[in-house]
């Protein structure tokens, strides 16, 4: 693999990162089909993932840099400990830690096994359906500010569920925030948020163990393929925003159940190989 397929695995991770679609499950089928068909790794999709994330921090920069600001503030007493954006600050804390002792706990499985496409497949379907239902029945009445520790943990075990590709971190983060009766924009908000430690985190020690072993992609490939990851999401963060402003997620729905009936299809014919 090369420059070429680097720059298109870069492109469909922009693409579909902060899509409820699973962006790990399109660069594990897409491995598969370009030439040369081989999984671009764990490793790829974390470093690359770096890029989304960076667009997260652009785009949300406001809003980091005041629950930041807040949360510090809160922590040294300036100001009250119940301040809404120092709570906020308290629920990323707390959302990150169930997928940094999950991720450190199964790293190994999450490198091989939970990577088959039969999975992939499976936890498109599941997680589509459950992403419909919880859109359908979420009251849609409470916003960020109604943060609580419990909600916090929750968001945190949903997020962590996204180290099995085929679920989508954005996709089951916001499913839990809609079961939990989050409005679509204040779920995807605190979801895009709750990723930024954890992405970070996975991608620089990546790129730090990439350093002295072998991967599908050089450091120069990979570099290439983040920063088209990072131009391309940014675009996808703001339509997504608007989007869910007005209408629901039902497309991304049906787009889940396609893509992994279709992987059914492809594996059963011998099209596509599990690993």
């Amino acid at each position: 693999m090369h420059f070429f397929e680097a720059i298109i695995l870069g492109l469909v991770q922009g693409l579909t990162e902060f899509l409820p679609v699973s962006s790990s499950a399109h660069l594990r089928i897409l491995g598969e089909l370009l030439p040369g068909a081989q999984d671009p790794g764990a490793a790829f999709t974390a470093i690359t993932q770096l890029g989304t994330e960076t667009a997260v921090l652009l785009f949300f920069w406001r809003d980091i840099v005041r629950i930041v600001s807040h949360w510090w503030r809160a922590l040294i007493g300036r100001i009250p400990r119940n301040d809404p954006d120092a709570k906020v600050g308290w629920m990323i804390i707390i959302g990150t830690i169930p997928i940094v002792v999950l991720g450190i706990l199964f790293q190994d499985l999450i490198e091989t096994t939970l990577r088959s496409l039969w999975l992939v497949a499976a936890t498109l379907i599941i997680f589509g359906i459950l992403l419909g239902v919880a859109d359908w029945v979420g009251s849609k009445r409470r916003k960020m500010e109604d943060l609580t520790v419990g909600h916090g943990i929750l968001y945190g075990l949903a997020q962590s569920l996204a180290l099995i590709p085929g679920v989508s971190r954005s996709g089951g983060t916001i499913t839990m925030g809609l079961f939990l009766g989050y409005e679509r924009a204040a779920a995807a908000r605190y979801a895009f948020l709750l990723a930024v430690p954890a992405v970070f985190g996975s991608g620089l020690y990546q790129l730090v163990k990439s350093l002295g072993e072998p991967t599908v992609f050089t450091l120069a490939e990979t570099a290439v393929a983040t920063v088209v990851a990072f131009l391309v999401g940014l675009g996808i963060i703001a339509f997504l925003m608007a989007w869910i402003s007005k209408h629901s997620f039902l497309p991304f729905v049906i787009y889940r159940l396609l893509l992994g009936g279709t992987l059914i299809v492809l594996l059963l014919t011998g099209v596509l190989q599990p690993y």
